[in-house]
């Protein structure tokens, strides 16, 4: 830079002197010595003449070159810390990721204890250990945590502003309805007015008056509880799919009308039946003092001893008969159906609720034939009067929940002797139970559109169509099941329709409006539920005479649950049930598969056992086995049923046929997402271990399955729950899967005859 300046400066002063010249006959002044450098004596010939334009000019061009050049390095560094950025923030974004999982497995797990002799203790042991059951619960688990995230994210979208306020916008009708709900206010000012008017409009208690010698009519009253209110009064009457031909709608009669969640709590037939017995009684009374009804105690009495009388015509969901619906299924005209039961005008029933003039040849579906005889006999035999009030009493039981404070305290006190709840539910917590039960879909709208995205479908997709390929796989290794029993059993899964997330008309805003077309309004929260009632009857019926849509949904996305429908063929898995920690895409692969993975096994492995078994690719009823295979499957089942059988909870004994289907299922689900948890890291080549846990990502991948029932019940709830639940307790659902499952054993290195892994193993799929 020196010598630059110094070759500037002089030449600036040589240009002076050749201008002067000019005027100087080409002399140069005396004593003018041209400096280039240092120790120069004169001018150097040749040297560039530019003018000071041109030197200005190079002078720019250098600036502007070494500018550039120093932009180009801060550019280039820039890019280079983005690069370092963007690497670690995926880098660091996964690290965190395990880190979180790693802590929640560590934090469940009991480490003292041996995962060979109870596994389900020493996954969940200090889960269990650090957590209590909210008094307002029942049970609590780690999947009642997913679900009270889910119930935060619903409250706070019902709380927002209505964007859509259009007197059409289901949008708008929910979010009155939560408000509606929540005003207990207006609710408690009320009082029993609300159903006092219902009872009014069913001819009040007693029915009408014997001194006006008024005439009563049963199938007036019937048609009321069945058509109107909703409620299942000595039978179920419904719209379904038929299960003989699933193109088509069918009405469905079944066994209905008791209060309590079992025949046997009528019977009591032990101490604990005795005293729900008793505190149902009492609650009878009280709520029948609160709607005004005289004589109470009396009353209360004869409903319950109809009830009884029910109860002992009715057949136990335990029972062969109602496991084998080829055995139930019976399709009679309607001519055949009132000789069957000639106490009831069928005809005039049917053709009132469905607005239409059905002939004596119209089909329907009677799934308890010999019941519906012996109802028809009841109803005869049974005083008018005391039926009467047996059918209001069960639209009050339905109804009562929607009143205000004194009948939701006799609900509580019925509900903390039968289970043990010793606080009543949030009134936020419930009408968010009641938000998703009456306005689901619309509800479901908001939570997809802001917690649910495309490319958690399609990653859970890719899931689903790996376990459908392992169970492909599996059928060619079964050894009991011959070739063409595997052909029909390989069409069934390939028909089967599977669907994630939610149901693409809930990106249409006006397709959920015409979903509840019915009015709302804030401050008539009792008329909402009516109106809801109705329209939901209203669009059961026209279904009679409409083609049957497959790709319909049952449940809500927001729903934590699961489900497959045989008669559809059809699994469904609601955004709901797809959210951390049962499924979380940056989750390392061995804890989704073993978490949402197994859960999606299990509802796969429904389409092929006892239940789901009898129904074929097309969702028909129909015997898809040979004799051979399925003499082989019932075979196995039975080894199933003796393994459950043998679990006892609180002195009770599990019911190994009741469960039997659950457990098919828990089996074969586990076995499914281990197999295609193996084809995935073949693909994708082993995952990194997890921070500080000394587990393989086998034995985490059986870890994260026992945890997902990690649960505590109340004592009081464990009795109902082996009584009345198709699902084994959560203990012997993890223990009774895991000891059955030969690479269970492998993996955690178990010695053989230990619990976890007995010689001798149950094994359907």
């Amino acid at each position: 830079m020196e010598k630059t300046y110094s070759l500037t400066a002089h030449y600036d002063e040589f240009q002076e002197v050749r201008c002067a010249s000019k005027y100087n006959s080409g002399t140069l002044p005396n004593g003018f010595n041209l400096q280039l450098g240092a120790g120069a004596k004169k001018p150097r010939r040749g040297l560039p003449r530019w003018t000071r334009r041109e030197i200005c000019l190079l002078s720019a061009l250098v600036f502007a070159a070494g500018l550039c050049v120093i932009l180009g390095c801060v550019l280039l560094l820039k890019y280079l810390a983005m690069e370092r950025a963007a690497y670690c923030l995926e880098g660091c974004q996964e690290k965190k990721a395990f880190v979180k999982a790693s802590l929640f497995i560590a934090n469940n797990i009991d480490p003292t204890i041996d995962p060979c002799k109870d596994f389900y203790s020493f996954a969940c042991g200090s889960w269990l250990h650090r957590h209590s059951i909210p008094e307002d619960k029942l049970h609590y688990g780690i999947i009642a945590t997913v679900g009270e995230q889910n119930e935060e994210k619903l409250r706070r979208l019902l709380q927002r502003p209505v964007r859509r306020g259009s007197r059409a916008s289901a949008e708008r009708k929910v979010k009155e309805f939560f408000r509606s709900c929540r005003d207990m206010g207006e609710i408690d000012r009320l009082g029993p007015r609300p159903m006092l008017e219902v009872i009014e409009d069913c001819g009040g208690w007693d029915g009408p008056a014997t001194g006006r010698q008024a005439r009563w009519d049963f199938n007036e009253l019937l048609y009321k509880t069945q058509g109107v209110y909703s409620t299942a009064v000595l039978f179920s009457l419904t719209v379904n799919l038929d299960d003989k031909n699933s193109s088509r709608y069918v009405i469905r009669i079944d066994q209905d009308g008791l209060t309590l969640p079992e025949r046997t709590l009528y019977l009591g037939q032990d101490e604990e039946s005795e005293k729900i017995l008793a505190a149902y009684r009492l609650f009878m009374e009280r709520l029948l003092g609160l709607l005004g009804a005289e004589h109470v105690a009396q009353k209360a009495e004869e409903i319950l001893q109809l009830e009884q009388r029910l109860a002992n015509i009715t057949v136990s969901e335990y029972d062969d008969l109602r496991r084998d619906i080829s055995t139930m299924y019976n399709k009679v005209t309607l001519g055949e159906l009132q000789r069957i039961t000639p106490t009831l005008k069928w005809k005039r029933l049917l053709d009132r609720i469905f607005h239409d003039n059905f002939s004596e040849e119209e089909e329907v579906v009677l799934l308890a034939t010999d019941y519906m005889q012996k109802v028809s006999e009841l109803i005869r035999s049974t005083p008018s009067r005391i039926l009467h009030n047996y059918m209001l009493w069960r639209i009050v039981v339905v109804l009562s929940e929607h009143l205000s404070t004194p009948f939701r305290d006799a609900i509580h006190e019925l509900s903390r002797e039968m289970e043990g709840t010793e606080k009543q539910m949030e009134l936020d917590k419930m009408c968010l139970s009641q938000a998703n039960k009456h306005f689901g879909m619309a509800l479901g709208a908001l939570f997809v559109e802001e917690y649910f995205s495309s490319s958690s479908k399609a990653k859970v997709q890719q899931l689903v169509e790996d376990i459908k390929h392992t169970l492909d796989q599996r059928l060619d290794e079964l050894d009991w099941m011959d070739e063409e029993t595997k052909r029909a059993a390989r069409a069934k899964l390939q028909y089967m329709m599977v669907m994630i997330g939610y149901p693409d008309f809930l990106l249409k805003p006006d397709a959920i409006d015409k979903e509840y077309e019915f009015e709302v309004h804030e401050k008539t929260y009792f008329r909402n539920i009516l109106n809801s009632i109705k329209f939901s009857i209203k669009l059961s019926v026209k279904k009679i005479r409409q083609e049957v849509d497959k790709s319909a949904w049952l449940l809500p996305p927001q729903a934590l649950n699961a489900y497959y429908l045989p008669n559809k063929n059809q699994m469904v898995f609601p955004a709901g049930i797809l959210q951390p920690t049962l499924y979380d895409p940056e989750f390392p692969q061995s804890l989704n598969y073993g978490g949402i993975g197994t859960i999606i096994g299990h509802e796969l492995t429904h389409g092929y056992d006892d239940w789901g078994g009898q129904y074929d690719r097309h969702g028909n009823l129909v015997h898809w086995w040979t004799d051979a295979s399925y003499s082989k499957f019932l075979k196995k089942a039975q080894c199933i049923v003796n393994l459950y059988d043998n679990f006892t909870v609180y002195n009770q004994r599990v019911n190994g046929k009741h469960t039997l289907g659950e457990n098919i299922a828990d089996m074969g689900g586990l076995k499914l997402a281990y197999y295609a948890y193996q084809k995935w890291v073949r693909e994708h080549g082993p995952e990194h271990p997890l921070h500080r846990l000394k587990y393989t990502h086998d034995q985490l991948f059986f870890i994260a399955f026992a945890q997902n029932w990690c649960i505590k019940r109340r004592s009081q709830s464990i009795y109902l729950q082996v009584l009345t639940d198709k699902h084994a307790p959560e203990h012997y659902r993890v223990l009774g899967s895991v000891s059955q499952f030969e690479e269970f054993g492998r993996v955690f290195h178990c010695p053989k005859n230990s619990p976890m892994n007995p010689a001798h193993k149950c094994s359907v799929w």
